[in-house]
């Protein structure tokens, strides 16, 4: 259910909004216990997942590093090795 749940700091070019908003919608999934929330709950989880991402968001926007900035390609490909290992 966490799938999209992935390390969104200190990377080039930063998290899209779009990820953030993926990260927030898996985050408040797990959390509430309901992958599709019901027509009387969907106020309540729309606007937890939108506070969950302003809040992500503001986080990343105030982390700080000297690490030098990770490349997606290389992370997706250990991610992929990491998988295959696992799933062999």
């Amino acid at each position: 259910m966490c799938r999209s749940i992935h390390v969104l700091h200190n990377f080039e070019p930063p998290a899209t909004e779009a990820e953030v908003l993926a990260a927030a919608l898996q985050y408040v999934r797990k959390i509430s216990g309901s992958p599709k929330p019901s027509a009387a709950n969907r106020a309540a989880f729309d606007l937890a997942v939108e506070r969950v991402a302003a809040a992500t968001g503001e986080l990343l926007a105030s982390l700080v590093t000297t690490a030098p900035p990770r490349d997606r390609e290389i992370e997706a490909a250990k991610a992929r090795e990491r998988a295959a290992q696992r799933y062999a």
